[in-house]
């Protein structure tokens, strides 16, 4: 069943996704935030956007195991469906998808790969038939097979942050937080989390608390180093221990940028790395 993928509320919001964390990636962080103003000014609440969209992803994530809950939520979703206004919904798409042309401007950005493309295709398709006065029974029973097994199926839960911060910035940590974990091949440390909690919610308002926490992290580390000096007898290392004791001192804690971010990181794995020795 073929849909316009750019009416998909669920495939551009992904691309937006997509879109700011390879801007992150490439250390573009002002790029990331023209895309991430975009999904707060039109997924704002109130708007149609964001009514189907949140329909959209109640269907399209729910963890369910039960499917006597499946028909019960399928029928709340139909009825929802038929509530949205479709006139406004399809004004503000559009304005979404002007700003995505003028703004962002990416060549690319449609034709990023994602993996539950078809999934995502299933959900729409599924809306755009129910708010239809005229329906297709057959095709509506398919889509409704293909979601209820979507709905079955078992999907990773998204952790919620501590801080109180707005929609963008939520984002942009989870982002970030999932782009440090597939560089580092690992699970991000307690530290590492904090670190990059730190520069997504503080830099901006409160650097000085992130600042404190580099410092507590340079001393922790030289700490380590000089009891790793005492107890350890891998000459080796031992003999490499100045030149990192050096650039431990050298790091620049008042600089609150991607770059030295990526070094505390570090840091903070050397010194996980440093108390496994001992």
């Amino acid at each position: 069943m073929k849909h316009n993928k750019k009416r998909n509320v669920g495939i551009v919001y992904e691309l937006m996704l997509k879109h700011i964390s390879t801007k992150l990636l490439e250390g573009n962080r002002k790029e990331a935030k023209k895309a991430t103003r975009l999904i707060e000014k039109h997924f704002k609440k109130g708007t149609e956007l964001y009514k189907e969209f949140r329909l959209f992803n109640a269907l399209a994530n729910s963890n369910i195991t039960n499917t006597h809950t499946v028909a019960s939520i399928l029928n709340e979703a139909k009825i929802a469906s038929t509530k949205l206004d479709n006139k406004s919904l399809e004004r503000q798409k559009s304005a979404l998808l002007k700003d995505i042309n003028y703004i962002i401007a990416d060549k690319d950005f449609y034709y990023r790969s994602i993996s539950n493309y078809r999934d995502l295709g299933t959900v729409q398709l599924a809306l755009n038939e129910w708010k239809k006065k005229d329906k297709d029974i057959k095709r509506l029973v398919d889509l409704e097979v293909k979601l209820g097994e979507l709905m079955l199926r078992e999907k990773n839960k998204i952790t919620e942050t501590k801080y109180d911060a707005s929609h963008s910035d939520r984002l942009v940590l989870k982002i970030m937080t999932e782009k440090f974990n597939r560089r580092y091949g690992e699970e991000l440390s307690s530290d590492q989390k904090r670190i990059i909690e730190g520069y997504v919610f503080l830099s901006g308002k409160e650097p000085q608390k992130l600042q404190e926490f580099f410092e507590i992290k340079k001393s922790e580390a030289l700490n380590n180093l000089e009891t790793f000096e005492d107890r350890s007898e891998n000459k080796y290392l031992l003999s490499k221990l100045d030149e990192v004791r050096a650039k431990i001192k050298e790091l620049p804690s008042k600089e609150i940028n991607d770059t030295n971010v990526v070094k505390f990181l570090t840091l903070t794995k050397m010194i996980s790395e440093i108390n496994k020795e001992m």
